[in-house]
Protein backbone atom coordinates (compact mmCIF):
# COMPACT_ATOMS: atom_id res chain seq x y z
CA UNK A 1 0.00 0.00 0.00
CA UNK A 2 2.60 2.44 1.01
CA UNK A 3 4.61 1.59 -2.48
CA UNK A 4 1.60 2.55 -4.25
CA UNK A 5 1.39 6.44 -2.47
CA UNK A 6 4.85 6.60 -3.02
CA UNK A 7 4.12 5.63 -6.75
CA UNK A 8 1.19 8.03 -6.87
CA UNK A 9 3.43 10.84 -5.03
CA UNK A 10 6.22 10.57 -7.37
CA UNK A 11 4.24 10.52 -10.60
CA UNK A 12 2.16 13.97 -9.75
CA UNK A 13 5.50 15.98 -8.60
CA UNK A 14 6.19 16.72 -12.09
CA UNK A 15 2.77 18.01 -12.90
CA UNK A 16 2.82 20.19 -9.74
CA UNK A 17 6.07 21.14 -10.41
CA UNK A 18 4.98 22.46 -13.87
CA UNK A 19 2.03 24.32 -12.68
CA UNK A 20 4.13 25.88 -9.60
CA UNK A 21 6.44 27.26 -12.88
CA UNK A 22 3.18 28.18 -14.75
CA UNK A 23 1.82 30.18 -11.49
CA UNK A 24 4.87 31.78 -10.96
CA UNK A 25 5.37 32.88 -14.63
CA UNK A 26 2.03 34.31 -14.59
CA UNK A 27 2.42 36.17 -11.66
CA UNK A 28 5.51 37.10 -12.80
CA UNK A 29 4.52 38.46 -15.95
CA UNK A 30 0.69 39.83 -15.41
CA UNK A 31 -1.46 39.90 -18.21
CA UNK A 32 -1.16 43.43 -20.17
CA UNK A 33 -4.42 44.73 -21.80
CA UNK A 34 -4.67 45.73 -25.37
CA UNK A 35 -5.93 49.10 -27.04
CA UNK A 36 -9.24 47.86 -27.55
CA UNK A 37 -9.78 46.14 -24.19
CA UNK A 38 -8.32 49.57 -22.54
CA UNK A 39 -10.69 51.68 -24.56
CA UNK A 40 -13.50 49.35 -23.54
CA UNK A 41 -12.62 49.91 -19.69
CA UNK A 42 -13.44 53.74 -19.64
CA UNK A 43 -17.21 52.88 -20.78
CA UNK A 44 -19.33 54.23 -22.47
CA UNK A 45 -17.99 58.05 -21.89
CA UNK A 46 -14.81 56.79 -24.33
CA UNK A 47 -18.11 56.46 -27.49
CA UNK A 48 -18.45 60.14 -26.54
CA UNK A 49 -14.13 61.03 -26.83
CA UNK A 50 -13.95 58.49 -29.67
CA UNK A 51 -16.72 61.10 -31.36
CA UNK A 52 -15.18 64.51 -30.13
CA UNK A 53 -11.56 62.85 -31.75
CA UNK A 54 -13.63 62.17 -35.69
CA UNK A 55 -14.87 65.94 -35.31
CA UNK A 56 -11.50 66.74 -34.50
CA UNK A 57 -10.05 65.94 -37.38
CA UNK A 58 -12.40 66.44 -39.73
CA UNK A 59 -12.71 69.88 -38.67
CA UNK A 60 -8.92 70.01 -38.91
CA UNK A 61 -9.14 68.81 -42.46
CA UNK A 62 -11.39 71.69 -43.85
CA UNK A 63 -9.06 74.64 -42.37
CA UNK A 64 -6.03 72.69 -44.30
CA UNK A 65 -8.05 72.90 -47.33
CA UNK A 66 -9.73 76.48 -46.51
CA UNK A 67 -7.12 78.31 -44.82
CA UNK A 68 -4.38 78.68 -47.80
CA UNK A 69 -3.16 81.86 -49.56
CA UNK A 70 -4.50 80.40 -52.81
CA UNK A 71 -8.02 80.06 -51.40
CA UNK A 72 -8.00 84.00 -50.18
CA UNK A 73 -6.20 86.25 -52.66
CA UNK A 74 -3.31 85.63 -55.13
CA UNK A 75 -1.20 88.42 -56.79
CA UNK A 76 -1.95 86.95 -60.44
CA UNK A 77 -6.09 87.95 -59.58
CA UNK A 78 -5.15 91.43 -57.88
CA UNK A 79 -3.46 92.19 -61.15
CA UNK A 80 -5.82 90.53 -63.85
CA UNK A 81 -8.50 93.21 -61.55
CA UNK A 82 -6.37 95.91 -61.90
CA UNK A 83 -5.63 95.69 -65.53
CA UNK A 84 -9.59 95.05 -65.99
CA UNK A 85 -10.36 97.98 -63.89
CA UNK A 86 -7.79 100.77 -65.37
CA UNK A 87 -9.39 99.74 -68.69
CA UNK A 88 -12.70 100.57 -67.20
CA UNK A 89 -14.06 97.10 -67.90
CA UNK A 90 -16.58 96.32 -64.92
CA UNK A 91 -18.31 93.66 -66.57
CA UNK A 92 -15.86 92.17 -67.29
CA UNK A 93 -14.19 91.88 -64.02
CA UNK A 94 -17.42 91.00 -62.75
CA UNK A 95 -17.50 88.05 -65.26
CA UNK A 96 -13.93 86.77 -64.05
CA UNK A 97 -14.37 86.99 -60.36
CA UNK A 98 -17.58 84.57 -60.96
CA UNK A 99 -14.60 82.14 -61.95
CA UNK A 100 -12.92 82.06 -59.34
CA UNK A 101 -13.14 80.68 -55.84
CA UNK A 102 -11.27 83.07 -54.11
CA UNK A 103 -12.51 84.87 -51.08
CA UNK A 104 -11.06 88.04 -52.33
CA UNK A 105 -12.77 87.58 -55.59
CA UNK A 106 -16.52 87.52 -54.04
CA UNK A 107 -15.22 90.68 -52.06
CA UNK A 108 -14.62 92.10 -55.44
CA UNK A 109 -17.52 90.55 -57.30
CA UNK A 110 -20.28 91.89 -54.97
CA UNK A 111 -18.82 95.88 -54.83
CA UNK A 112 -18.54 95.61 -59.03
CA UNK A 113 -22.54 94.27 -59.26
CA UNK A 114 -22.94 96.99 -57.10
CA UNK A 115 -21.60 100.06 -59.03
CA UNK A 116 -22.91 98.35 -62.22
CA UNK A 117 -26.66 98.39 -60.37
CA UNK A 118 -25.71 101.51 -59.05
CA UNK A 119 -23.84 104.09 -61.53
CA UNK A 120 -24.37 107.13 -59.34
CA UNK A 121 -23.43 105.71 -56.36
CA UNK A 122 -20.31 107.46 -54.77
CA UNK A 123 -17.19 106.09 -53.63
CA UNK A 124 -18.36 106.59 -49.83
CA UNK A 125 -21.10 103.94 -50.41
CA UNK A 126 -18.43 101.91 -52.66
CA UNK A 127 -16.41 101.53 -50.03
CA UNK A 128 -18.94 100.74 -47.42
CA UNK A 129 -20.18 98.07 -49.34
CA UNK A 130 -16.86 96.65 -49.59
CA UNK A 131 -15.86 97.27 -45.89
CA UNK A 132 -19.08 94.62 -45.06
CA UNK A 133 -18.65 92.20 -47.54
CA UNK A 134 -14.82 92.07 -46.40
CA UNK A 135 -15.85 91.61 -42.71
CA UNK A 136 -17.89 88.68 -43.54
CA UNK A 137 -15.35 86.89 -45.52
CA UNK A 138 -13.00 86.89 -42.79
CA UNK A 139 -15.70 86.08 -40.42
CA UNK A 140 -16.43 83.20 -42.42
CA UNK A 141 -12.46 82.43 -42.49
CA UNK A 142 -11.61 82.54 -38.83
CA UNK A 143 -14.88 81.04 -37.47
CA UNK A 144 -14.02 77.78 -37.90
CA UNK A 145 -10.91 77.85 -35.82
CA UNK A 146 -12.82 78.41 -32.81
CA UNK A 147 -14.21 75.24 -32.84
CA UNK A 148 -10.85 73.56 -32.39
CA UNK A 149 -11.07 76.03 -29.23
CA UNK A 150 -14.53 74.66 -28.49
CA UNK A 151 -13.12 70.81 -28.88
CA UNK A 152 -10.43 71.57 -26.55
CA UNK A 153 -12.11 73.13 -23.99
CA UNK A 154 -15.25 70.30 -23.84
CA UNK A 155 -13.19 67.18 -24.23
CA UNK A 156 -11.22 67.47 -20.40
CA UNK A 157 -14.27 68.10 -18.91
CA UNK A 158 -15.90 65.06 -21.00
CA UNK A 159 -13.54 62.76 -19.34
CA UNK A 160 -13.89 64.32 -15.92
CA UNK A 161 -17.35 63.43 -16.04
CA UNK A 162 -16.37 59.75 -17.03
CA UNK A 163 -13.98 60.13 -14.03
CA UNK A 164 -16.57 61.05 -11.45
CA UNK A 165 -18.80 58.25 -12.89
CA UNK A 166 -15.91 55.70 -12.38
CA UNK A 167 -14.96 56.87 -8.44
CA UNK A 168 -19.04 56.59 -8.26
CA UNK A 169 -18.74 53.14 -9.26
CA UNK A 170 -16.07 52.50 -7.26
CA UNK A 171 -17.52 53.83 -3.69
CA UNK A 172 -21.15 52.72 -4.30
CA UNK A 173 -19.60 48.84 -4.27
CA UNK A 174 -17.87 49.86 -1.13
CA UNK A 175 -21.08 51.21 0.50
CA UNK A 176 -23.09 48.56 -0.87
CA UNK A 177 -22.30 46.41 2.28
CA UNK A 178 -21.99 42.76 0.10
CA UNK A 179 -19.83 40.38 1.98
CA UNK A 180 -16.74 39.94 0.75
CA UNK A 181 -15.91 43.28 -1.99
CA UNK A 182 -13.89 41.56 -4.77
CA UNK A 183 -10.36 43.69 -5.62
CA UNK A 184 -11.79 43.79 -9.52
CA UNK A 185 -15.13 45.21 -8.55
CA UNK A 186 -13.36 47.59 -6.77
CA UNK A 187 -10.21 48.94 -9.00
CA UNK A 188 -12.73 48.89 -12.06
CA UNK A 189 -14.31 51.96 -11.23
CA UNK A 190 -10.67 53.56 -10.78
CA UNK A 191 -9.53 52.22 -13.69
CA UNK A 192 -12.85 53.82 -15.64
CA UNK A 193 -12.07 56.58 -14.19
CA UNK A 194 -8.01 57.30 -15.19
CA UNK A 195 -8.77 55.96 -18.34
CA UNK A 196 -11.24 58.45 -19.45
CA UNK A 197 -9.68 60.89 -17.63
CA UNK A 198 -6.24 60.29 -20.06
CA UNK A 199 -8.73 60.16 -23.10
CA UNK A 200 -9.82 63.42 -22.46
CA UNK A 201 -6.56 65.31 -22.21
CA UNK A 202 -5.17 62.87 -25.65
CA UNK A 203 -8.08 64.69 -27.36
CA UNK A 204 -7.78 68.14 -25.97
CA UNK A 205 -4.08 68.91 -26.32
CA UNK A 206 -3.90 67.75 -30.00
CA UNK A 207 -6.96 70.11 -30.83
CA UNK A 208 -5.26 73.16 -28.69
CA UNK A 209 -2.32 72.73 -31.18
CA UNK A 210 -3.98 73.04 -34.18
CA UNK A 211 -6.31 76.05 -33.07
CA UNK A 212 -2.92 77.57 -32.17
CA UNK A 213 -1.95 76.90 -35.57
CA UNK A 214 -4.59 77.42 -37.61
CA UNK A 215 -5.48 80.83 -34.84
CA UNK A 216 -2.22 82.54 -36.48
CA UNK A 217 -2.11 81.69 -39.71
CA UNK A 218 -5.88 82.75 -40.03
CA UNK A 219 -4.71 85.75 -38.80
CA UNK A 220 -2.11 86.32 -41.61
CA UNK A 221 -4.61 85.69 -43.54
CA UNK A 222 -7.06 88.17 -42.98
CA UNK A 223 -4.52 90.92 -42.90
CA UNK A 224 -3.45 89.93 -46.72
CA UNK A 225 -7.60 90.09 -47.43
CA UNK A 226 -7.55 93.56 -45.57
CA UNK A 227 -4.39 95.09 -47.49
CA UNK A 228 -5.81 93.07 -51.20
CA UNK A 229 -9.30 95.15 -50.25
CA UNK A 230 -7.69 98.38 -49.69
CA UNK A 231 -6.04 98.18 -53.13
CA UNK A 232 -9.23 97.52 -55.23
CA UNK A 233 -10.95 100.25 -53.16
CA UNK A 234 -7.84 102.80 -54.20
CA UNK A 235 -7.96 101.51 -57.80
CA UNK A 236 -11.45 102.34 -58.04
CA UNK A 237 -11.15 105.46 -56.32
CA UNK A 238 -8.27 106.40 -59.31
CA UNK A 239 -11.09 105.11 -62.21
CA UNK A 240 -13.65 107.85 -60.82
CA UNK A 241 -10.99 110.75 -60.29
CA UNK A 242 -10.16 109.65 -64.03
CA UNK A 243 -13.61 109.77 -65.08
CA UNK A 244 -13.99 113.10 -63.72
CA UNK A 245 -11.54 114.22 -65.04
CA UNK A 246 -12.58 113.10 -68.44
CA UNK A 247 -16.10 114.85 -68.10
CA UNK A 248 -14.95 117.97 -66.97
CA UNK A 249 -12.58 118.77 -70.03
CA UNK A 250 -13.45 121.32 -71.86
CA UNK A 251 -14.58 120.27 -75.83
CA UNK A 252 -12.41 121.45 -78.46
CA UNK A 253 -13.64 124.42 -81.11
CA UNK A 254 -14.23 122.71 -84.66
CA UNK A 255 -12.73 124.63 -87.16
CA UNK A 256 -14.93 126.58 -89.81
CA UNK A 257 -14.16 124.31 -92.86
CA UNK A 258 -13.18 121.15 -91.45
CA UNK A 259 -14.47 117.77 -92.54
CA UNK A 260 -16.23 115.64 -89.92
CA UNK A 261 -14.03 113.07 -88.23
CA UNK A 262 -15.19 109.29 -86.93
CA UNK A 263 -14.60 109.06 -83.31
CA UNK A 264 -10.75 108.03 -82.48
CA UNK A 265 -10.70 105.00 -80.44
CA UNK A 266 -8.42 104.87 -77.17
CA UNK A 267 -5.51 104.04 -78.62
CA UNK A 268 -2.02 106.23 -78.61
CA UNK A 269 -0.90 105.78 -81.79
CA UNK A 270 -4.23 106.99 -83.60
CA UNK A 271 -2.82 110.52 -81.46
CA UNK A 272 0.27 110.81 -83.58
CA UNK A 273 1.11 113.33 -85.73
CA UNK A 274 -1.73 115.59 -84.11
Amino acid sequence: MKCRLLTAVLALTPALSAFAQQTAAAAAHPKQLNFLELVAGGGKVMYILFLISIIMVAVAFILFITIRSRAVVTDKFMSDSESMIRAGDLKGLSSHCRRQSQRMATIVQHTVDFILQNPAAGIEEIREIAQAEGSRQATQLTARVTYLADIGAISPLVGLLGTVIGMTKSFFDLSAGKEGVQQLELTSGISMALVTTGAGLTVAVPALMLYAFFRGKSQRLVSELEGAATHFIVSLQMLAAQSRSGAQRPPQRPAAEATPMPPLAMNQRDLHGI
